[in-house]
């Protein structure tokens, strides 16, 4: 089943059942109470305004698909930003989806590789064949990606013998996935000048998705929680490693700024 049919599945079931409207909202709040062990996460990580991070937020998102399930532009513009800002960037992403995030980052990457479920395990688990055939549409003919097959639990990330200078971080977004994915991710795939990023920490860009951030706390070594932050206007929790003059400014956080996005498809 499509994400666009699981909505629509869920929705009808809220229509013919309005209390299980109040079950997604408890399990929000179960989350929220389960993150108070780590003190000073509450209310979601430290706001960042994205032209804090870069000066602006100006940038061309190339492709955009326009279609269900897919990130934000915002999302897309902010991974692009960051790759713009490391010089001969070497990406990796877990997730690949149609593609449109290894495709926008290698228009200015080094290289970019990107992890997702083979096909025949995605058939396994009884997706539909044009939800299967949909991922790496925009990506698998670029000559700087690479994509690779397994799942997350299993795959050898040892085995790459790499290190990555920015890590997409958009799989299962269940806390258990979440937890394994990172915490794969700070053993095996980032130097110490590496950034992270996390898609769908939140549900909107105003609401935190609870059960994704207490993934992200599991996952990551707590000596390194006061790097977590979420970018305002976009979906995504980071982890930047290196200091910046707004880390003490992070709590005036104004509304708007420098902001023009060129959206193609």
């Amino acid at each position: 089943m499509s994400k666009l049919s699981k909505t629509i599945a869920a929705i009808g079931q809220v229509i013919r059942n309005p209390w299980l409207l109040n079950k997604v909202l408890d399990d929000d709040r179960n989350w929220k109470r389960k993150i108070s062990r780590w003190p000073g996460t509450e209310n979601g990580f430290p706001v960042i305004m994205p032209w804090a991070l870069f000066g602006d937020f100006n940038e061309t998102v190339s492709p955009f698909a326009f279609l269900d399930g897919g990130s934000l532009p915002t999302d897309l513009a902010l991974l692009k930003k960051l790759a713009r800002k490391i010089k001969d960037c070497s990406y990796f992403e877990i997730g690949t989806w149609r593609g449109e995030s290894a495709a926008n980052v290698a228009s200015v990457a080094r290289e970019c590789f990107t992890l997702n479920l083979s096909a025949a395990e995605m058939k396994g688990m009884g997706l539909p064949e044009d939800y299967i055939n949909q991922h790496g549409a925009f990506s698998r003919n670029l000559p700087n990606v690479t994509h690779l097959e397994g799942n997350t639990r299993s795959y050898d990330f040892a085995a790459l013998q790499r290190k990555f200078d920015l890590v997409f971080i958009d799989g299962d977004h269940h806390f258990e996935m979440v937890k394994n994915d990172t915490e794969k991710v700070f053993q095996h795939l980032v130097h110490e000048k590496s950034i992270v990023v996390w898609h769908d920490y939140a549900r909107n860009p105003e609401k935190v998705r609870f059960e994704v951030m207490a993934g992200i706390l599991a996952g990551s070594p707590e000596h390194l929680h006061d790097k977590l932050f979420h970018i305002a206007h976009t979906l995504c929790a980071v982890f930047l490693p290196e200091p910046f003059s707004y880390l003490k400014e992070h709590e005036s956080v104004k509304s708007f700024g420098p902001f023009s996005l060129d959206i193609r498809t």
